[in-house]
């Protein structure tokens, strides 16, 4: 076999190889902290980085004076607080974390940032008008979102419900909310009068940070309800907290417990996790999600596509692949909403298109990921390549959602700096861009 060869094989198996270094002593303020204490979910808790000043304190001399004030005015721009544990924390690469995909993620750089979108909303899902109830969205007919706390163990730089998760920032003021049991209880009865209903998102925030009384609470008051087939707990927990997983050992036994509830009812529990970089992936997760598949429990991923972060083949085929080899479910890849604070995340519609076309034939089809887009208005998730029409020059895709909004029509837009030159000056002008989009519009309804 020749030495290319040999090289292309390393590297086809990369993705079973797991880092199990000591690699949070290369942070100066954790240089003592030995694998038991880091592997302690209190401590994690405890440690985490929630201030730019404990950043400083924990990096010392890696904290230069130019990052330092990049980090200051990214403060001033972002409408995510600061909230990272100290896994991820240790994970990014401090010698570059102007590049680092893991300090792009959750902890944001004045210099990054360009303006929003003309069209970016708040609530771009439209999430809140389709909300019966308080903590609840009920888009699709037979499935819902719970949202039962705004609070989760990090906080991510592009969060599509920055509007309420994280508390108030310079740039935003927020309707945080934590646990609220009669607020849950009017879902129930919401629920329980919805006989259409099957299928219910615990998300948030983040299930991770309910208690295990709560998690049972939840789970076992959907599960009573006759119709409610599948509950799912979201959390980006496992990809950024791995240790919960292995030593929270009330909060597992809880989960196993609903789990169990669950199949005694016919019914099925899972958890949708969130990896966007293979560099969250190390021996921790791997031992986390042995613990969980040990049990029957069932994970999928949920990806965000980003620019500079996973927005390459190499990448998304890496992830794609040990997100298989955990037993993970690689289940979406989505476009990055056209939320506030997260424009330079954004990439165009023809490289979501272009990925899946990639990554498909990589590894076995039901561990391929569907590249989607959640239709910014509510129209719900569609396949990136299922618009009705897309003017690539102008970054405007038109959608339909026949089943789930029929007769309307959804609009979702490229980044403005990836168009051309030309393309950017037509954006400039309002009355142009509107033009330009009724024209799209146009395309579609004439048809």
């Amino acid at each position: 076999m020749s030495e290319a060869k040999k090289l292309d094989r390393i590297q086809e198996l990369e993705h079973r190889n797991f880092r199990d270094d000591e690699f949070w002593k290369k942070v100066p303020g954790w240089s003592s902290v030995t694998r038991e204490e880091f592997g302690d979910h209190k401590w994690q808790l405890k440690n985490s980085i929630r201030k730019i000043e404990q950043v400083q304190k924990v990096l010392g001399e890696l904290c230069t004076p130019e990052l330092m004030s990049d980090l200051e005015a990214g403060q001033h721009r972002t409408p995510m607080n600061i909230r990272i544990t100290p896994y991820i924390f240790a994970l990014i690469d401090w010698k570059n974390p102007w590049d680092d995909p893991l300090r792009k993620q959750f902890l944001p750089l004045g210099s990054q940032f360009l303006d929003d979108h003309p069209y970016y909303q708040a609530d771009s899902l439209g999430e809140d008008t389709d909300s019966p109830v308080p903590m609840l969205t009920h888009r699709y007919p037979d499935k819902v979102l719970f949202l039962p706390t705004t609070i989760c163990p990090v906080y991510c730089s592009y969060c599509t419900r920055s509007r309420i998760i994280g508390g108030s920032t310079e740039t935003v003021e927020k309707g945080t909310y934590g646990a609220n049991q009669k607020k849950w209880d009017d879902v129930f009865e919401y629920l329980k009068s919805t006989p259409l209903v099957e299928d219910v998102v615990i998300s948030g925030g983040d299930s991770y940070m309910l208690t295990p009384a709560q998690l049972k609470y939840i789970g076992e008051n959907l599960l009573k309800i006759p119709h409610i087939r599948r509950i799912r707990y979201a959390t980006k927990g496992i990809a950024i907290f791995p240790q919960k997983v292995l030593s929270d050992y009330e909060w597992f036994n809880a989960l196993n417990e609903v789990h169990e509830f669950a199949r005694g009812y016919g019914k099925q529990v899972v958890v949708h996790t969130h990896f966007s970089s293979p560099n969250e992936i190390t021996k921790w997760s791997q031992l986390a999600m042995e613990r969980l598949f040990k049990s029957g429990i069932i994970v999928r991923n949920q990806a965000v596509l980003q620019d500079g972060v996973n927005n390459d083949v190499e990448t998304m085929v890496k992830l794609t692949r040990q997100l298989g080899y955990l037993n993970i479910q690689p289940y979406y890849v989505y476009m990055h909403d056209m939320v506030p604070g997260c424009e330079h995340f954004r990439t165009s519609l023809r490289e979501g298109i272009e990925l899946e076309k990639a990554v498909r034939g990589t590894t076995a089809g039901f561990n391929t990921p569907t590249f989607v887009c959640d239709l910014p208005g509510g129209g719900g998730k569609r396949h990136v390549a299922s618009y009705e029409y897309y003017d690539e020059e102008n970054g405007i895709s038109v959608w339909k959602a026949p089943y789930v909004k029929p007769g309307e029509f959804f609009t979702y837009f490229d980044p403005i700096h990836k168009l051309s030159p030309e393309a950017q000056k037509r954006w400039a002008d309002e009355g142009t861009r509107e033009k330009m989009i009724q024209e799209a519009i146009k395309k579609v309804s004439d048809h």
